[in-house]
């Protein structure tokens, strides 16, 4: 299948790339897998499906480089283990998602290790990273996500159950996570060296707490500390990446191993393009005018209603979180968008669509920056006596088992 973002320009590597360019990092090494463009797609719940990840692999691929490493919504280690439809789903990828990457989230060893399991003796992942970062309030009101390193020992015991239960089949375990619970309560260098004592290949850190959320700036000196206090895995780091060039700034900043990038690419997958150009040295841009932007919209609603087994109706509907997020900048309109946010069959998409005008060019600055859920800080909803103590005892723990949650996407 042919991408339909194409750069103003479209270097490949070799004759078209100019003489004196000359890539940023090395490959990215997540144990036995190599990625040629240290780059990283963050999960994301009710984002990232095999419909997104197809779209942003494409956009990577379409300056002739190795695209990065695209990772699917996170899965419920409970809702795996019990053969959830939708869980299967998730760790559901297309042919031509290699490597495929998928991400499990729980707050007990033993189901996580199970669960892990799963992905790596029914070849369903060629990696797996744990979800040591989600704040919403589902998940860390469970001890989950972003919450759980302040347990320290059920944080080991996580990490050391999926890195043991992938080994055999060779997958390798990554971990992301945030700096903590809040400024007073930050765990990430502690999880770090914690992680890297047992053998992940990988840690990842978006630089804001819990409390934080998606709010204010991310804090990439703590990216940089990370990367001091581990040594022998790559370090990724996460965080305010809208463009190329804040991802250039960010490894130059902290030395970094590669980035993750999340909300950047929201209604962008051709975001990757621009990235994988830039880490390989060619000043490329992808600025795609409005009829552009409008073929990426049909095709992601084509590839949607592929991924839902051809239920257009279901497609559709999740489509239309996207529509805000590509229309950013573009003059088009409140009605036309509330009514892009309305659709229910692809006829009516084109439709759509093709009352735009498609002629308006890229609006710049208004098409860029931040994007997607931000909002302020908020007080993080923890179990009960959650931070009286860094252990974690047996009547607790017993409870945080029951409370594994059963659904998967976030």
């Amino acid at each position: 299948m042919t991408s339909t973002l194409d750069p103003v320009s479209t270097p490949a590597p070799g004759p078209g790339v100019p003489a004196d360019a000359a890539r940023v990092l090395p490959p990215l090494q997540i144990g036995p897998i190599t990625v040629d463009t240290p780059v990283v797609l963050a999960p994301m719940a009710g984002v990232t499906n095999r419909a997104f990840r197809t779209l942003c692999r494409e956009a990577g691929a379409s300056q002739g480089f190795d695209p990065g490493l695209y990772v699917a919504e996170m899965v419920t280690s409970r809702a795996l283990v019990e053969r959830n439809v939708e869980s299967l789903r998730i760790v559901t990828f297309g042919e031509e998602e290699t490597p495929r990457s998928a991400q499990v989230y729980g707050v007990d060893p033993a189901t996580v290790g199970a669960a892990v399991k799963i992905i790596a003796s029914e070849d369903r992942a060629d990696h797996v990273d744990l979800n040591f970062g989600c704040p919403v309030p589902k998940v860390t009101r469970k001890g989950g996500g972003s919450a759980l390193p302040w347990k320290r020992q059920l944080f080991t015991d996580i990490v050391r159950a999926a890195v043991r239960a992938a080994e055999p089949y060779g997958v390798p375990v990554t971990v992301k996570m945030r700096k903590g619970i809040d400024d007073d309560h930050l765990t990430y260098l502690e999880a770090g060296r914690i992680a890297e004592s047992l053998g992940v290949a990988a840690v990842a850190l978006h630089a804001r707490t819990a409390a934080e959320y998606y709010s204010g700036q991310a804090d990439w000196t703590a990216i940089a500390r990370l990367k001091e206090a581990v040594r022998t895995v790559p370090v990724l780091g996460n965080g305010d990446i809208w463009s190329a060039e804040d991802a250039l700034r960010m490894v130059r900043e902290t030395g970094a191993d590669g980035v993750v990038v999340g909300r950047g690419c929201q209604g962008r997958p051709w975001l990757f393009a621009d990235l994988a150009a830039a880490f390989h040295g060619v000043t490329t841009r992808v600025r795609p005018g409005l009829r552009e932007v409008a073929d990426a919209i049909y095709r992601h609603g084509e590839l949607m209603i592929e991924y839902f087994d051809g239920d257009e109706g279901k497609g559709m509907r999740d489509l239309r979180k996207h529509m805000a997020w590509y229309l950013k900048g573009y003059a088009v309109g409140g009605d036309a968008r509330h009514e892009l946010a309305m659709v229910s069959t692809t006829a009516e998409l084109r439709e759509r669509l093709d009352a735009l005008d498609l002629d308006l060019p890229y609006p710049g600055e208004g098409a860029e920056g931040p994007r997607g859920r931000a909002g302020s800080p908020k007080q993080p909803h923890l179990p009960y006596g959650w931070l009286d103590s860094r252990d974690l005892d047996a009547e607790f723990e017993a409870k945080l088992r029951e409370a594994e949650l059963s659904v998967s996407g976030g």
